[in-house]
């Protein structure tokens, strides 16, 4: 009987699945998987999981070389939940640390375990900036720095976050008009991190907007427009 055979996916085709150190013993990550994400595990010996938020498949590592190498997998006495043993290359965790689980609470307050080993664009690519930013966005919320602007917005409120997109826009409308295509460059930028910001605000990440836009792609207006209405 196969692997899958023995597993038992929720309504949605998925299940959770905890990624550990096989070495160390350590529990890295959790993330979940389709039938379609175990089968490639097994055949490549590499992990890959399931983004909800996506909605596709992702080898782990595809775009930083952080690969986990699999050497044990087991499931439990329900078949519903997976544990996977690797040789994780690099770090497992988007924040550049080495596992997700950094964040002890004492009873009290949240203690900071570990800091960051790689930087966060390295883990990502460049292709997946906007996560990356996001991410780094949501690392000052939690654990800011002395010196860190970010968590400085998110102390000042929502009021505060609004106004900054609100200058920043007519930022990229003044250098959008006068045509400097580098002024326009950077204003776009600064736009596209003080939204991260909002998005942060609310715990929505970029998925949230590439889902959208998936969701519009091949739409008219017109057409995107009625299917709010319905």
């Amino acid at each position: 009987m196969s692997l899958l055979e023995q597993l038992k996916f929720d309504k949605d085709g998925l299940l959770p699945c905890i990624t550990q150190d096989a070495e160390t013993g350590e529990v890295l990550m959790l993330a979940y998987m389709n039938a379609e994400a175990v089968e490639n595990t097994l055949l490549t010996g590499k992990v890959h999981y399931y983004s909800r938020s996506r909605a596709k498949q992702w080898m782990k590592g595809e775009s930083s070389g952080h690969v986990q190498n699999v050497r044990e997998i087991r499931y439990d006495c329900d078949g519903d939940t997976l544990l996977i043993k690797v040789e994780q290359v690099g770090v497992a965790c988007h924040t550049g640390r080495r596992s997700c689980f950094y964040s002890v609470w004492d009873g009290e307050q949240v203690a900071i375990e570990s800091e960051p080993e790689l930087d966060t664009a390295a883990i990502y690519g460049e292709q997946d900036i906007l996560d990356a930013v996001y991410h780094v966005i949501q690392d000052r919320r939690r654990n800011p720095g002395e010196k860190s602007y970010v968590h400085s917005l998110f102390t000042k409120g929502l009021d505060k976050i609004l106004s900054k997109i609100g200058e920043e826009a007519t930022e990229a409308a003044v250098a959008g008009k006068g045509g400097d295509r580098d002024e326009i460059v950077y204003e776009v930028a600064d736009l596209f991190f003080h939204t991260l910001i909002l998005l942060g605000y609310y715990d929505l990440p970029p998925e949230r907007i590439y889902a959208e836009l998936r969701r519009r792609f091949g739409l008219s207006g017109i057409e995107e427009k009625e299917s709010r209405t319905k």
